[in-house]
């Protein structure tokens, strides 16, 4: 009877400590992110920048919650952003403050974003390709994403995102936006993405993703879906 009671006190014990390392892991590997537009914009906010102060209306800088385009499902909403890339080098951008992460800690963040592109493959465009000169960038910071006006009258983002297809020290080069056919059609993509990033004192970040145009002409998509894992 002795040895039975020791041999289930082990299992109880062999027990408990897997439930203690399986805690560990969800500790250390969290989806902090996981949105769906079709609720609405919640938290996330758009901005722009590398465009000069003033030429809004004319460069047709906006955006917003908004019903996807035909042929998809035009009863379900996507958060629009939309510019003309006059400058040759816009960057538009979505962003978000996540919360309750370990203070000063650098993560692996596993990126997966849903849009809408009608940019089609392999194209010639103004400047360069509607689909592949588009670059999509995105990082996790410890500091807010802002435009700061520069002495040349140009907006300009206050983290290193490089330019086109290369990555900076703040944000990554992820994929382009080619919709994978030859036609000026809006198509769901999906794009993912891996990169790092560090949180700040208090154990916050922003999610910041977006597009760097070499495309000099309009450039409209439809963001439907983020979401954001992180594990260090």
């Amino acid at each position: 009877m002795k040895q039975l009671k020791a041999i289930l006190l082990g299992c109880i014990i062999l027990a408990a400590l897997g439930c203690k390392k399986s805690d560990n892991d969800l500790e250390t590997n969290s989806t902090i992110v996981n949105d769906n537009f079709k609720d609405g914009q919640g938290s996330w906010l758009i901005d722009f920048v590398d465009y000069p102060k003033g030429k809004e209306e004319e460069w047709e800088i906006g955006g917003g919650i908004s019903k996807l385009p035909g042929p998809l499902d035009t009863t379900s909403m996507a958060l629009r952003l939309s510019s003309i890339n006059r400058s040759d080098d816009v960057f538009m951008f979505l962003k978000k403050k996540v919360t309750g992460l370990k203070p000063n800690q650098l993560y692996t963040v596993k990126l997966e974003i849903e849009f809408a592109s009608n940019a089609p493959s392999n194209m010639l465009g103004v400047g360069g390709a509607p689909g592949e000169n588009v670059y999509l960038k995105a990082g996790l910071t410890p500091i807010e994403p802002i435009k700061v006006l520069q002495e040349d009258g140009y907006f300009r983002l206050n983290l290193d995102k490089d330019s086109e297809s290369l990555s900076g020290k703040d944000l990554f080069y992820i994929n382009h936006i080619a919709n994978g056919t030859q036609e000026a059609t809006y198509k769901l993509l999906n794009r993912s993405g891996e990169f790092k990033g560090r949180s700040n004192e208090n154990g916050e970040a922003w999610i910041v993703i977006g597009t760097d145009s070499g495309h000099e002409a309009t450039t409209t998509l439809f963001y439907t879906k983020v979401k954001a894992n992180v594990s260090y």
